[in-house]
Parts: structure tokens; C-alpha cells; sequence
């Protein structure tokens, strides 16, 4: 419903000597929602999916992370499909402007997730207290959660990301 360029993820577009009709190498540049985003590998895969099939045979897909994706990359069609489809979009310049940290954001460092650095976590149901639980998808409702599952009491329950 929703194109990475519609959501502002894909950065840039670069064609080798577009005057030369011999050539067809092309650079794409993506910028994902957050550094820690689980879809980047499917996105790029995605983007080099769509330029082959284009006719570009030589393809590459590139992370941009400076500057930093801001709600405020979202074009006004993605914010029409967004609210198409029952999400409400948020609000044009809302983010602050999205300029690589120059637009009223906080700064943040990100380094390794404890649960990535700890062997065997255990994560408490918080419905029944069972440690005795699993990560069913590191996709949530959001991007800062993901969904597991209790196997002593049987219910899911969504986990924020510790970042």
C-alpha cells in the first residue's frame, strides 16, 4: 500500500553516466526508520528486486543513515495512503524537519541491545509471571516492539526493544 519512496526510505537514486545508453548501473540509497530496523535487509532486497526487473544489471543498494529518517520524509501521497488505510499519518513537520539532527531532535546513542548481549535472557510474561517464553516475531505493532509469546499461560504479549 505504502512505497519506500512514498515513506521517505529510499534516499537517492544514482544512475552511472545517465547520458550513456551502454550503461545501466544504478545506486540506490536507503535511510531506514531507525538503525536497529529489522526490514532493511527485505527492503534493500526489495529496491534490487524492483531495479533489475527495470533493466539495470548492475545493482547496488546502499544505507544512508546521515541524514537520520524523520517522519517529516513522508510525502503528502504517503500520508493520503497512510490515512487510506485507516493509520493516521502524523502531522507535516511534526518530527521537526528531518535535517541530520538540525530540526529540534534528541540526540541518541544507540550501542547493543541487552538482550542481544545477554546469552539466555528470560523475559517474563506480564500477564501470568511464566519465564518460560519465546520471540514469535521481531516485528510489533511498532518498530520499538516485538512479539512473543508465553508458553505457560499460552498468550502473546508484544515487548518493547531494549535499545
Amino acid at each position: 500500500m505504502l512505497t519506500l519512496a512514498d515513506l521517505g526510505v529510499l534516499a537517492g537514486i544514482e544512475v552511472a553516466d545517465p547520458d550513456d545508453t551502454r550503461a545501466v548501473a544504478v545506486t540506490a540509497w536507503i535511510t531506514p526508520t531507525y538503525s536497529g530496523c529489522p526490514a532493511v535487509a527485505e527492503m534493500a532486497a526489495d529496491v534490487d528486486r524492483r531495479l533489475r526487473a527495470a533493466g539495470f544489471a548492475d545493482v547496488r543498494v546502499r544505507l544512508r543513515l546521515d541524514p537520520p529518517w524523520s517522519t517529516d520524509l513522508i510525502t503528502p501521497e504517503g500520508r493520503r495512503k497512510l490515512a487510506e488505510a485507516g493509520i493516521a499519518p502524523p502531522r507535516p513537520g511534526a518530527a521537526g524537519g528531518g535535517t541530520g539532527g538540525t530540526g529540534g531532535g534528541t540526540p541518541l546513542s544507540l550501542g547493543p541491545t541487552r538482550l542481544a548481549t545477554a546469552a539466555a535472557a528470560s523475559v517474563p510474561c506480564p500477564l501470568c509471571g511464566g519465564t518460560d517464553t519465546e520471540e514469535l516475531s521481531r516485528f510489533g505493532s511498532t518498530a520499538c516492539k516485538a512479539l512473543w509469546r508465553c508458553r505457560e499461560c499460552r498468550e502473546p504479549f508484544e515487548r518493547v526493544k531494549e535499545i
